[in-house]
């Protein structure tokens, strides 16, 4: 029992210690109601009261039960403070923390919302412009150029309304390189623009760089796909990575994907063992192995190249190339039994300048060995052993000439023929060709023969052209078909034909119808025609004459050749023609001519030079005063009178000894004459005028010169007309010289005066008959002088030659021959 009364009283002890620690968690009033309930249950000598204390308990439970629900309340209330205290602080840390970002580098951020037109800018604006207003950074124009601008409209403006990201390198007008970069995020548009100078523009580079390797990687497995060859990519373990389409043919894949599922190798065990030993050891792999390529066995030639992460490889089919190589081979072999019958010398040199092929010309054309050439020498040398033998054209520099002749391995270009010309004599006509193997191929014709016949040829030819061109017949020469052949230079003036219209071996028919412009009456032309182009049966030459409308008279003559061709000639006889038709009026006319001649010399003999004669017989009465005297002044007038006719007579005189001469009656009355008496009677009649003209006279001549014969009044007519002469272009006070020598067989007289001399223009024209120049001297005359001079000594077989200058003087010489065959037979003539 006690046990019992001390176990409830240790438990409602208890009870109201548990009471107590809930009490001093409820509030003031509670805790004071819940105090005096502990207090009544706490009284031992109230404990009777049984019936108070399931009430107390309930009550307390009550309270309890409040109490511990308010302290639940409160700890979660301060649980949810401390949770909403500790987000607000890390909110506010991940804030600063991106605003530290932000800071970082220069950069800008844009974002669209889900409704709102207007971004929200966060960021550096003075990265894009100078002004400091974060609202002119969407205004891209204004701070990049045109076409960039309208670019990142474009892209901003599909990001918003499909959210396709773009990344865009810029330049700023300000030139700052600029990295923008847009993509959708949580349902808006996010823009970044950023500074890419320093390690970012140059990750900008690499991210280019990278690109553009991937781009072209791309089109390199592009390219791989399109040739016929097989072409592969392994990784570092030896597996396939990709493959091209003609591997995948090889193979019989249906495709790329199915032939690297199945690693389908194209290459046989022992290829490929080799290849994984060369990429072990990152040797290139190459090699000539056989495989079967979709069904068939090939010949391939395989090339492998490692790197530390992937390796390429390729393989080229060579069956048909060794296919081609064996024809070749044949077809070598067959070319060089035909180049050993040819008479052309060949040789052929490979690229490395040995000899690989000769024939048996080629030895022959230079004396070389067949044990020299067999051991395939070089062409330098070939070279030098052919110089040695002299059977190179000779050359001032050798060394030059022989790298020159050798560099054509490394021309691109072909170069031209050349001829070689050997000191024996020999002309080589040398042809270079590049030939496959990256060699030379040389062809040696020998023209010496062809030269000698070509030069014969053209020799004859021009000499015969030349002939023709100088006759002055018209030559044509028409061939077996009627067209021309050959024609000379005076074919096409007699018909006055253009070389363009005879050119091109024209049809008889065309020269006929060129030629009747100017003879247009076809009879002749029809027979010309049936002569060159008719069929006969005896060939034989015709004779016609073409009466043109010109007045032209031709006479045609056609002449079969051996070779079948036609010779015509043309020959212009308008003049004989003439000739003949005027021949009768000729003789008609010279007898007139004649009668003419002598009733005009008789005129002038008796009709002039009797009066004349009659009129100085009396002027010279008067003037001797047999008559009676004259006053001083008729003596004057009578000497002029006597000058005056005596001029005249000479003049008539002179007129009646060119008429003779003309007329060929002039007779020479030959004798030998003293050469100084001449001179001296030439001197006595020019004594007056030297006087009247105070001039002197000098003659110089040895007294030994002798004599010749000549007519003497003609030779003292003609020194008389060069002594009057010289006094006529001489001035007062100055010496006029005669002289006379013996030069061989000739006899030479020069008349020299000291005068103004004879200008070059006017000595072409001194012996003109009529024509007188008086060079401002005092000399006056009708011209006749010097052409009777003239006529007079080549009538005596001589010449006559002229040498003057201004201010200097005239020298006219006259050469008289001694021993002349018309002086002998006109001296035989007179005996």
């Amino acid at each position: 029992m006690r046990l019992r009364q001390g176990g409830a009283e240790y438990a409602r002890m208890r009870f109201v210690a548990g009471l107590g620690l809930v009490a001093t968690a409820l509030p003031s009033t509670a805790r004071a109601g819940l105090a005096d309930r502990l207090s009544l249950l706490g009284d031992p000598g109230r404990s009777h009261d049984s019936f108070l204390l399931p009430l107390l308990v309930g009550s307390v439970l009550v309270t309890a039960t409040v109490a511990l629900l308010h302290l639940s309340s409160r700890r979660r209330a301060a649980l949810r403070e401390t949770s909403l205290s500790q987000a607000l602080s890390e909110v506010t840390g991940e804030v600063d923390r991106a605003r530290t970002f932000l800071a970082v580098e220069p950069q800008i951020i844009i974002v669209w919302g889900l409704t709102s037109n207007e971004p929200t800018i966060e960021g550096d604006p003075s990265l894009v412009s100078d002004v400091p207003i974060l609202r002119r950074v969407v205004g891209f124009g204004s701070w990049l150029p045109p076409d960039q601008a309208q670019q990142l409209d474009g892209l901003v403006a599909r990001l918003r309304e499909r959210g396709e990201a773009f990344r865009l390198p810029v330049v700023s007008l300000s030139g700052r390189h600029l990295e923008t970069e847009g993509r959708a995020i949580a349902g808006r548009a996010v823009v970044r623009i950023r500074d890419v100078s320093g390690d970012r523009l140059e990750v900008s580079r690499l991210r280019e760089a990278l690109a553009q390797s991937t781009a072209e990687r791309d089109a390199l497995r592009g390219l791989l796909d399109q040739i016929r060859y097989p072409a592969w990519s392994r990784d570092a373990l030896g597996r396939l990575t990709w493959v091209n389409t003609a591997y995948v043919r090889a193979v019989e894949a249906s495709d790329a994907r199915d032939a690297l599922t199945r690693g389908l190798e194209l290459l046989e065990s022992p290829a490929r063992e080799a290849a994984a030993a060369s990429r072990a050891r990152l040797q290139v792999f190459r090699d000539k192995t056989a495989a079967v390529m979709a069904g068939w066995r090939s010949s391939l030639d395989v090339v492998e190249v490692p790197r530390e992460d992937c390796t390429m490889g390729i393989a080229f089919d060579t069956t048909e190339l060794e296919a081609v190589k064996a024809e070749l081979k044949e077809a070598l072999a067959a070319h060089a039994r035909t180049l050993d019958q040819l008479a052309t010398a060949v040789a052929i040199f490979d690229r490395r300048k040995k000899l690989v092929f000769y024939n048996e010309a080629y030895c022959k054309l230079f004396a070389l060995e067949e044990t020299f050439l067999e051991q395939h020498p070089t062409e330098s040398e070939i070279l030098d052993r052919l110089r040695a033998r002299r059977m190179l054209p000779e050359q001032a520099n050798y060394r030059e000439w022989k790298e020159r002749h050798l560099a054509r391995y490394q021309s691109p270009e072909t170069p031209a023929p050349e001829i070689w010309y050997l000191p024996d004599g020999r002309a080589l006509r040398v042809v270079v060709n590049a030939n496959p193997q990256s060699g030379v191929t040389y062809l040696f014709d020998d023209l010496t023969e062809r030269y000698r016949l070509e030069t014969a040829f053209i020799e004859q030819s021009r000499v015969q052209t030349d002939t023709l061109d100088t006759l002055k017949e018209g030559v044509a020469v028409f061939g077996t078909d009627g067209r021309l052949k050959l024609s000379n230079a005076a074919f096409a003036r007699l018909w006055r034909l253009e070389p363009t219209e005879i050119a091109g071996e024209p049809h008889i028919d065309r020269v006929a119808a060129l030629c009747a412009r100017l003879a247009p009456e076809a009879e002749p032309w029809s027979a010309l025609r049936g002569n060159v182009a008719g069929l006969h049966d005896r060939r034989l030459g015709i004779e016609l004459r073409i009466a043109r409308r010109d007045g032209t008279v031709v006479d045609a003559t056609t002449a079969p050749l051996t070779d079948g061709s036609t010779l015509i000639t043309f020959t212009d006889t308008t003049a004989s023609v003439n000739v003949e038709r005027a021949l009768t009026e000729r003789n008609k006319a010279l007898i007139e001519t004649e009668q003419l001649r002598n009733d005009f010399v008789h005129h002038v003999s008796y009709e002039l030079r009797s009066p004349l004669t009659s009129i100085i017989g009396f002027i010279q009465l008067l003037g001797d005063g047999s008559i009676g005297p004259l006053n001083p002044k008729q003596s004057e007038y009578v000497g002029y009178v006597m000058k005056s006719s005596a001029a005249l007579l000479a003049i008539i005189n002179d007129i009646l000894d060119l008429a003779t001469i003309d007329t060929g009656v002039l007779e020479l009355h030959l004798k030998r004459i003293d050469v100084l008496e001449t001179i001296r009677s030439a001197a006595e009649g020019v004594q007056d005028r030297l006087a009247d003209a105070s001039l002197s006279l000098q003659i110089v001549a040895l007294p030994e010169i002798g004599s010749f014969k000549a007519d003497a009044k003609r030779v003292r007519q003609v020194l008389f007309n060069l002594l009057s002469n010289a006094i006529g272009f001489s001035a007062p006070g100055q010496t006029v010289t005669l002289a006379a020598l013996r030069r061989g067989d000739e006899i030479v007289f020069k008349v020299s005066d000291q005068g103004r001399g004879i200008p070059a223009e006017v000595i072409a024209h001194v012996f003109d008959r009529f024509h007188s120049n008086t060079i401002g001297s005092r000399h006056r005359g009708v011209g006749l002088g010097l052409s009777i001079v003239k006529s007079f000594v080549e009538l005596h077989g001589g010449r006559v030659l002229i040498d003057s200058a201004p201010g200097v003087g005239t020298t006219v010489t006259c050469i008289f021959p001694t021993h002349d065959e018309k002086l002998q037979a006109a001296e035989q003539a007179e005996e």
